[in-house]
């Protein structure tokens, strides 16, 4: 059966793509004994540890890879895997894939680390919720990194084979014009960056166009009835909690929340609405947005409660043959843009949204300053525009953050 696996790691090793990279390819190391890949399901995560494995491991002999959810483990355990590799092949470096469809996995982690000292794990899995928060606190051990969606660097990458550059929010704001001067001579820019919005949040969309809904909406359905069903032992009648909440947020338009309607609307109580809320947004299925100020950020209620990604948003949006809120789409395109980027941003009373000592009223190429005409530091954000102005940003730079 060993024999199987490694067949199987040398296949995929053999076929996985290397003309594209993601963000984290470069940054990502693995001088940790134990490293951690994780982030939501269908961002590209085994595609980048075998990226990883065949390039930056490349001079390597004694390197493994494994999914965890093989059915070798059905009567095997991981642990006497590692050990029979290390003892008769000399294996020390194991990428172990979807490491959260294994059972016990914490522990067994853990039992690996601690007993076998020159050997190198990394893994990878579909949410932070199970690795950060297992029961042997593997979070002290690992180092983690976070893998997102697509940026729209990243999708005209892929759309057009041309690299630009990523940009920080520093730059964004003290070169606008020169950056926006340069960024829109790309060709299809507009239609480019409606094509992103609509469908290019995630990696497999250059796989098969023709069943990409149905693979998202597959993706979304897994994330609630194996992640959050086994990570928190719910039973069904709980889980469609789950999907009423994501299709209540799929249809409204951005705007503060009160967790009491929803409450009422889906008939549980507040406290219960309020915890599947923060499930739903550790699995990568809706981001929260704070206010800048008062008590402890991590126990703030959220401001705003969106979908997660403009993708996914459109593609429930589609499931349910509700219209699209245009409004949505670009006050969600600048978060997941933003806070993918890991830029603090928040709430505001002026404008949207801050960013530091900016504030950003977020609409479409007519939007006027009417709101923020007489604040300092204070800035419109435009869809639909190439070029910047005084005051004035265009939306899609901000895809270039990361």
């Amino acid at each position: 059966m060993v024999a199987i696996l490694k067949e199987t790691y040398h296949r995929l090793l053999t076929d996985v793509e290397t003309t594209h990279h993601r963000y984290l390819f470069d940054s990502i190391h693995f001088n940790n004994r134990l490293t951690g890949i994780v982030g939501p399901r269908g961002v590209g995560k085994t595609t980048l540890m075998l990226q990883c494995m065949k390039e930056k491991l490349a001079s390597a002999k004694n390197l493994f890879y494994v999914s965890a959810d093989n059915l070798y483990f059905s009567s095997n355990t991981l642990l006497e895997l590692v050990n029979h590799l290390y003892q008769t092949e000399g294996v020390d470096h194991f990428f172990i894939d979807e490491i959260h469809k294994y059972a016990n996995w914490n522990q067994e982690l853990k039992n690996i680390y601690d007993s076998y000292p020159k050997v190198k794990i990394v893994f990878s899995g579909s949410s932070s919720l199970d690795l950060i928060k297992g029961s042997y606190d593997l979070s002290r051990r690992a180092k983690l990194f976070r893998l997102e969606g697509l940026s729209f660097r990243e999708y005209l990458h892929f759309t057009t084979g041309v690299l630009h550059p990523a940009i920080s929010i520093e730059e964004l704001m003290a070169e606008t014009a020169e950056l926006s001067a340069t960024l829109s001579q790309i060709p299809r820019l507009k239609g480019r960056f409606n094509e992103y919005c609509a469908r290019g949040y995630y990696p497999f969309v250059f796989e098969d166009e023709e069943s990409f809904h149905e693979k998202l909406l597959n993706i979304v359905d897994k994330s609630i009835y194996e992640d959050i069903a086994k990570f928190y032992n719910l039973k069904t009648q709980n889980l469609l909690y789950f999907s009423k909440i994501l299709n209540f947020f799929s249809s409204i338009p951005p705007g503060e929340v009160s967790i009491n309607n929803i409450a009422k609307s889906l008939q549980i109580d507040h406290k219960t609405t309020e915890h599947y809320l923060h499930i739903l947004s550790e699995v990568g299925l809706v981001r929260f947005i704070y206010p800048p100020d008062g008590g402890s950020r991590g126990l703030q209620k959220p401001a705003k409660i969106f979908i997660h990604n403009t993708t996914l948003l459109n593609a429930l949006n589609l499931a349910l043959g509700e219209p699209l809120s245009i409004g949505n789409i670009r006050e969600l395109f600048f978060l997941q843009s933003v806070k993918n980027a890991q830029v603090p941003v928040f709430y505001s009373s002026i404008g949207d949204y801050t960013i530091g000592k900016h504030h950003f009223e977020i609409g479409g190429k007519n939007k006027t300053k009417k709101q923020i005409h007489d604040q300092a530091n204070a800035y419109l954000v435009k869809d639909e525009i190439l070029h910047a102005s005084k005051g004035v940003i265009p939306l899609y730079l901000f895809g270039f953050l990361y």
